[in-house]
């Protein structure tokens, strides 16, 4: 049976990770939110690469992966107390927030939810694949489509393996997870909160469907802190094409902002 936001779930339930990987004590984090119906499998690579310099911490939200029996969420305002209420244990040193198209505005609530608390603001924020938080959408809703043509729309934008929405039994199993995402992006206005001070970082594919240069470069607005855009060669999944381009942004800019070194 499926469990209710009851907040039963353990606030280490939220943070994935991989068992053997370790970082040191100095290390900064780096919260990691991924794109609809994605989880801390979609980080992996950077928890494996980046340690043990960063500390990158997959946020697992609950209908997925090791949350899977649970109920996802469909409103960022349902989901961003208990979030916050998780991640606060961890933010007892300096850290970064980074979200990829859904994630990017879970990201961005995160990072103004803890903005002005004495040793808890971000050192920066990295919002990906998507539209500034205050823009309106482009495109027509996804979470409202029949089954077929929702599963087409998602499967054009290239993240979903091809096998996987082929798959019946898996594809019911995530559907609602899915749909719930697509729903919640939606459905999304920005929340009551005050503008960042911490720098942003927006990044992009050159052939993203779902956001242009000046739908990216609109992030700016949202902090009184130093903004700076990176494009990258690739689609709405470039952090896939390019992998390394990818990881050695993130090293520069973190190493930027949290004033550390890192090495490749």
């Amino acid at each position: 049976m499926l469990s209710t936001h009851d907040g039963t779930v353990p606030g280490s339930g939220w943070l994935g990770g991989d068992a053997g990987v370790s970082a040191g004590p100095a290390a900064p984090r780096l919260f990691c939110f991924a794109h609809a119906g994605g989880g801390a499998s979609a980080y992996r690579p950077w928890r494996l690469s980046l340690a043990p310099d960063v500390d990158v911490r997959p946020v697992v939200l609950p209908g997925r992966e090791s949350r899977i029996r649970e109920l996802p969420y469909r409103r960022v305002e349902q989901i961003i107390d208990p979030l916050c209420e998780a991640l606060e244990p961890y933010l007892d040193r300096p850290y970064a927030v980074f979200g990829h198209s859904l994630g990017s505005i879970l990201a961005y609530e995160v990072a103004r939810r803890f903005t002005g608390l004495a040793g808890r603001e971000p050192g920066l924020l990295i919002v990906s694949g998507r539209r500034a938080a205050r823009l309106p959408a482009r495109r027509r809703p996804y979470s409202t489509l029949s089954d077929d043509e929702f599963l087409g729309a998602v499967g054009a934008l290239g993240g979903t393996p091809s096998e996987l929405l082929e798959e019946g039994q898996l594809l019911r199993l995530i559907l609602p997870t899915l749909r719930a995402d697509f729903e919640l992006n939606e459905t999304y206005r920005v929340l009551p909160g005050p503008r960042l001070r911490c720098p942003v970082a927006a990044y992009m594919g050159t052939a993203d469907p779902e956001v242009d240069r000046a739908g990216l470069l609109a992030w700016g607005e949202e902090t009184a802190g130093e903004f700076t855009m990176r494009v990258f060669a690739g689609g709405h999944f470039y952090l896939k094409d390019d992998a390394d381009g990818v990881r050695s942004a993130l090293r520069q800019d973190l190493a930027r902002v949290m004033r550390s070194e890192f090495t490749r």
